[in-house]
């Protein structure tokens, strides 16, 4: 991967890291939504969502529509952020590997085909 695009990358991920982004990620998910009814949904200042909304505006995951004093937030990259909240509620099991199956792998080149323990 190129270094410029890993960084570029690790800040959007940055972004989508805090529970209270989360939420509002999901939310968002919903439908377009105003300041105020974020903050009857979830438990956190209007400061504190407003300074969520600010990180996750500058990574362009959200922009708004204003009127007047009313800002009103809706996703801008909607399919990203469907399919990373998709990835992260997702049950993905954890994989373990011997030191043989790394071996094997190693020398074949690529990949094996590891299976999954629970």
């Amino acid at each position: 991967m190129d270094p410029d695009r890993a960084y570029e990358r690790a800040e959007l991920i940055k972004a989508f890291a805090h529970p209270t982004r989360l939420q509002i990620l999901d939310e968002l998910g919903k439908g377009t939504r105003c300041v105020t009814e974020m903050e009857d949904i979830l438990p956190v200042t209007q400061v504190n969502i407003s300074q969520h909304l600010t990180v996750l505006r500058n990574a362009r995951l959200v922009d708004f529509a204003q009127d007047g004093a009313l800002r009103c937030y809706y996703l801008s990259r909607p399919k990203l952020v469907e399919g990373v909240l998709a990835l992260l509620l997702a049950d993905h099991p954890v994989i373990r590997k011997t030191r043989e199956q790394i071996d094997r792998e190693k020398a074949g080149g690529g990949k094996e085909k590891v299976p999954v323990r629970g």
